[in-house]
């Protein structure tokens, strides 16, 4: 890859990935309800499924999974779902996301749940899909190895994803403090749980 074109791509894919969208919404909250290290668990699975779409899109497989919605469909609609279930148990300050009215008691939260949540919005993104498709290919060089440029590329995209990741998660762990300050345990479950939701209606209606 040129260095001409490299300076291209860097500015491109970090305000790519700086948007505001449904994984940094989601990183969002995650900060707000569990922090940002636990959060982090959540960015492990958004990751690898930011790395499968880019290398999908690299390859031309994705193409062909646009070709036929009904595959995303069934991935969309069972992750709506499931965060909007998330959403409204948070909003009803239940289930392991919410924060404790005790603040004192330890959150049960595990790494697959919160993995898992990260890598199935991540891959049912059809935005993110069509900024891979469209913003990746130019940036190819057919005339030099596929492998050695694909690498770069993708260690990019992830290296840029993970920052944003962890702004948005910080900037919830801050706006957490501030509330929590206040006592305002169910005004941050039903923030929280909003965001989830509204989260669930986007990956549905995207």
């Amino acid at each position: 890859m040129e260095s001409s074109s490299l300076w291209v791509f860097i500015p491109t894919f970090f305000f790519v990935s700086a948007t505001p969208g449904m994984c940094m919404t989601l990183s969002l909250t995650l900060g707000m309800t569990i922090g940002v290290k636990r959060a982090m668990y959540m960015m492990v699975g958004e990751l690898i499924g930011v790395a499968s779409v880019a290398t999908a899109a690299i390859i031309g497989v994705a193409t062909l999974l646009l070709n036929h919605p009904g595959l995303f469909l069934v991935l969309k609609t069972v992750g709506a779902l499931y965060l909007f279930y998330l959403g409204v148990q948070m909003w009803r300050s239940k289930g392991r996301l919410a924060i404790p009215e005790d603040l004192n008691q330890e959150m049960d939260v595990d790494f697959k749940s919160l993995a898992s949540q990260g890598l199935i919005t991540a891959i049912a993104n059809p935005k993110g899909w069509a900024f891979f498709i469209a913003l990746l290919p130019p940036f190819i060089n057919s005339e030099a190895p596929l492998f050695s440029q694909s690498a770069m590329l993708i260690s990019i995209i992830l290296s840029f994803e993970f920052i944003c990741l962890m702004m948005y998660a910080s900037g919830g762990q801050t706006l957490r403090k501030a509330l929590l300050k206040r006592g305002n345990v169910v005004m941050m479950n039903r923030i929280s749980g909003s965001l989830m939701a509204g989260v669930a209606a986007w990956l549905a209606l995207g």
